[in-house]
């Protein structure tokens, strides 16, 4: 079945770096969706319509958020990447995807783990109250190679301040020693118990439930680690622990 879109406006451009950036677009008519699916997101060219899938990172409203890293060599996003306020873009009128909270079995404490520009999800799901009411505890952690690529450090310090010791946001930074953060991969946090600790929370199918969005890697290896430790997919007809959304 052939897209429907919507003729969206830019209405804000926020770069949080070379390359990094947030989309808010305006497109009023986009159906109604939940926070963790994605539309997509594009424009035409004179030979074909160009566009690729992007997690939202805001609920459903006029206005959507899309968070964005350039690809130098691709052939969409820098065209995004050159878009500024007022200009056009196309957005799908229907969201899809199951990397939602309803998806997502009930625990203690969500563990949402992020690579990249997969943090997107977690924020439009933050902003929403459902996640607070189901879940005692969140650690969001956040893997990237520098400091300069993390996003939304802000807003993370307001909801921190908001619900305290409930919420933990953690960066993970695989290329350089920074302050603050826990160094190498998320994996090697998950082994060396840093992230446990920093969290201050177990990880443990008793009382967690773990969702991963971003590479590839990430997502195999964490998922064996969680496997190890006897968290498992989640599936409607077996329940597990574990929830995934693979970007490529």
């Amino acid at each position: 079945m052939a897209l429907q879109w919507i003729s969206g406006t830019i209405a804000r451009k926020h770069v949080w770096s070379e390359g990094l950036f947030t989309l808010s677009i305006r497109c009023p008519g986009v159906g109604q969706f939940e926070s963790g699916q994605f539309l997509q997101v594009g424009m035409q060219l004179p030979d074909k319509h160009l566009h690729r899938p992007y997690s939202v990172a805001s609920p459903h409203c006029d206005t959507l958020e899309f968070f964005i890293v350039r690809v130098d060599d691709g052939e969409l996003t820098p065209r995004l990447w050159a878009l500024n306020e007022g200009d056009s873009i196309d957005v799908s009128a229907k969201a899809t995807g199951g990397f939602t909270l309803s998806h997502t079995p009930e625990a203690e404490t969500i563990w949402l783990l992020a690579t990249g520009t997969g943090l997107a999800p977690y924020i439009a799901m933050m902003r929403e109250e459902t996640i607070w009411q189901r879940h005692k505890n969140i650690v969001l952690v956040h893997g990237v190679r520098f400091a300069t690529d993390l996003a939304y450090q802000e807003e993370l310090e307001q909801i921190q301040a908001r619900f305290g010791r409930r919420f933990h946001s953690i960066p993970v930074i695989s290329r350089a020693e920074v302050p603050g953060a826990l160094s190498g991969r998320i994996t090697t946090a998950i082994e060396n118990g840093t992230l446990e600790s920093t969290a201050e929370n177990s990880l443990a199918p008793s009382n967690s439930v773990v969702m991963m969005c971003g590479n590839p890697q990430m997502l195999d290896d964490v998922e064996a680690l969680l496997k190890d430790r006897g968290m498992n997919r989640h599936k409607k007809a077996v329940p597990g622990h574990v929830v995934v959304e693979r970007y490529w």
